[in-house]
Formats: structure tokens, sequence, C-alpha cells
């Protein structure tokens, strides 16, 4: 089993940043990528960003350059620090760790952007 645990998220005005954490627990085997979808109510989870545990990072286009994941291996933990945040950014965003075919979700904290 694994267990995938979230924290951080909240409200900000737009501009500002917010740092998400994630933390995933249990029968971790590698090779595993981990990261951050969202997802609005009524559609479907989309990519934001995520890490390989080798270290190597894929963004979605509309946070290039405002958004950066980062990994500590040794705690299976991802953040997700995003700067210059926007009103479209506001979503429910969830971690996720890739296993084999496997994924495993966490709960998902939301993160609202205020004009």
């Amino acid at each position: 089993q694994v267990q995938v645990v979230e924290s951080g998220g909240g409200l900000v005005q737009a501009g500002g940043s917010l740092r998400l954490s994630c933390a995933a627990s249990g029968n971790i085997l590698s090779p595993n990528v981990m990261g951050w979808f969202r997802q609005a109510s009524g559609k479907q989870r989309e990519l934001v960003a995520h890490v390989t545990d080798g270290g190597v990072t894929n963004y979605a286009d509309s946070v290039k350059g405002r958004f950066t994941i980062s990994r500590e291996n040794a705690k299976n933990t991802i953040h997700l620090q995003m700067n210059n945040l926007k009103p479209e950014d506001t979503d429910v965003y969830f971690c996720g760790i890739v296993i084999q075919t496997h994924v495993y979700w966490g709960q998902g904290t939301q993160v609202t952007v205020s004009s």
C-alpha cells in the first residue's frame, strides 16, 4: 500500500506565491514519478509538473517559468513552489505517484488566487 499526503495551498492574491508539499509512504518502488496535477469542477485532471526519482522534470506550458518542482528522494517528498500566481491557477491540486502501472493519489488541496 502507498499513502500520499499533501500540505499547503490556500488563498492568495494574484502575483503572490504558495508552496505545496507532498509525501508518499509505504511500498515505494523505484523507478517512480511524483507529480502535481490540478482539476477544476467538471473538467479533466491535468498535469502541472512531475519529477522522476532520477530528477528529470516536466512542466505544463502554462506554468513554465512560474512554478518549480523539487524532490527529496530520501523522504519520498516533493514540493511545488508557485510564484506569480494567476486567477486561472485556481483549482484543486492533487499529488500523485506513479509506481509501475499504478497511480496513487492524495486527497487534494485547494488553491485559490484572487484577482
